[in-house]
């Protein structure tokens, strides 16, 4: 009687410990979804600032284009102006 009831606590403890560890299981799978998520927001950063650099290059290309347009239209008044003359 007394062994019996002896077994049934050490079950009792035992599920009480396997229930701990099932625990702490799910305590580091959250762990590693907030870090994953912390991963995602870092790339998504990273992403959002290539997109931004990719906007400046190409605000810088058509300020180029428009540089040239208007050199090439100072070079025709100057054409224009030496067949005037």
């Amino acid at each position: 009687m007394i062994l019996e009831r002896e077994r049934e606590r050490e079950r009792a403890r035992e599920r009480e410990r396997e229930r701990e560890r099932e625990r702490e299981r799910e305590r580091e799978r959250e762990r590693e979804r907030e870090r994953e998520r912390g991963r995602e927001r870092q790339r998504e950063t990273e992403r959002e600032r290539e997109r931004e650099r990719e906007r400046e290059r190409e605000r810088e290309r058509e300020r180029e284009r428009e540089r040239e347009r208007e050199r090439e239209r100072e070079r025709e008044r100057e054409r224009e102006f030496v067949c005037v003359y």
